[in-house]
């Protein structure tokens, strides 16, 4: 087999919607994709998914149907100045009523400045933008933009579809691997597991392995993997929804759920201390006044883990997340909290009562800072003062 062509991903790529797998809640009849190829007219789209779901193939796909110019662009190489370039091509397709696709490949990692630069040629109908991103859009990507597109959400790849790329791939060799490759269903069914809803991992390791033998075995493609390929990017929308499946785990007080969200994290190289972080603020959060040696446990873990590192600091992080899920919850601190500082949002204007106001010049104790202060030692702890601002009725945050 040739190592000079494309990678495998890109030589199966497909290019129609009936050969595109695994995402039929978003180009079946009736949807927006499929409505706007009909009449020939599309939106702006962001497309938001894990790696290897089809961004890229969706979006070559479309401009294919609408007979539109794709132009690939990506936001990590190219910026303001490529861009002008493009909008010079774009104009010019306008004169000639053809319709230009700009495909923006990790459309996140562009800037405010950058973001901004796309308006007015959407608005224009200079071009048709398609981003694509791994990033949750409503906190990467300019509201500006975003009023301007649809968000198109693509899923993992459930391991049918899966499967059925990965057969195309060994029962097509003249567009596939280039030689006949033989795998057995156990080695087919390894693959798909290790490669977590992720079509183009799936072909990488599948690439990798028949460059090693002709017949596939789960161990060629273990080896071909080298290690399990773990759905987690620290950076990423799954970094949040894992550790939000950890911190509901550990509010719904089990913990073998807890220790195993734990393990999703740790297991894929995250920062011990940024979980040792998390549950401290958990300690405080959800168990609270329930019971207050939760905080002093989750500091202690973390200055253990602050000493050891990683490996050592699984087991103290597995011990301090049993021990979270299986205290009792309260919070009621929580809350207090969350009502006193909405308060204090919308009374900032409000000033400190002069008789609570230090006096530690004697301009001030002559404007009346600290006068008729009751000093609580010596009234036995039950002076009857008050400790509000002026005009704000006091209020009782704690339960």
């Amino acid at each position: 087999m040739s190592t000079h062509r494309s990678p495998l991903a890109d030589r199966l790529r497909p290019e129609t919607l009936e050969a595109f797998f695994g995402q039929d809640d978003i180009i079946k009849e009736g949807t927006l994709i499929r409505k706007a190829i009909d009449v020939g007219s599309l939106p702006s789209l962001i497309f938001w998914g894990p790696p290897g779901t089809g961004k890229t193939t969706l979006a070559l796909i479309i401009a294919k149907a609408i007979d539109a110019d794709f132009v690939r662009f990506s936001a990590v190489t190219q910026g303001v100045a490529d861009l002008r370039k493009v909008i010079d091509k774009a104009r010019s397709n306008q004169l000639l009523d053809k319709k230009t696709i700009l495909f923006i490949d990790e459309i996140h990692r562009w800037n405010k400045a950058q973001q901004d630069a796309l308006l007015p040629h959407i608005e224009s109908g200079a071009i048709i933008l398609i981003g694509a991103t791994t990033e949750n859009p409503s906190f990467e990507i300019r509201s500006a933009l975003l009023s301007r597109c649809r968000v198109v959400v693509l899923k993992s790849l459930s391991n049918e579809a899966i499967e059925q790329i990965i057969r195309r791939a060994l029962e097509e060799p003249k567009i596939g691997l280039g030689i006949e490759v033989k795998a057995d269903t156990e080695a087919i069914k390894f693959l798909v597991q290790v490669s977590q809803g992720d079509a183009r991992a799936a072909l990488n390791i599948l690439e990798a392995a028949a460059l090693l033998s002709d017949v596939i075995t789960s161990d060629l493609i273990k080896e071909a993997a080298q290690k399990s390929h773990l759905l987690y990017d620290k950076d990423g929308e799954e970094h949040y929804n894992i550790i939000s499946a950890l911190h509901k785990s550990l509010r719904g007080s089990d913990p073998d759920a807890a220790l195993y969200w734990l393990a999703r994290m740790l297991e894929a190289g995250e920062d011990p201390m940024y979980v040792a972080r998390r549950l401290v603020r958990f300690a405080s959060e959800d168990v609270g006044l329930a019971n207050s040696k939760a905080l002093e446990q989750a500091m202690a873990a973390y200055q253990a883990c602050h000493s050891l590192g990683m490996p050592e600091s699984n087991v103290i992080l597995a011990q301090l997340v049993v021990y979270l899920a299986k205290c009792e919850k309260s919070n009621d601190l929580y809350m207090a909290y969350q009502a006193a500082a909405a308060d204090a949002r919308q009374t900032s204007n409000l000033g400190v009562p002069l008789h609570l106001r230090n006096a530690p010049t004697s301009l001030m104790k002559d404007l009346g800072y600290g006068k008729d202060y009751k000093y609580s030692p010596d009234f036995d702890y039950k002076e009857k003062q008050d400790y509000w601002p002026k005009d704000f009725k006091a209020k009782k945050y704690l339960k």
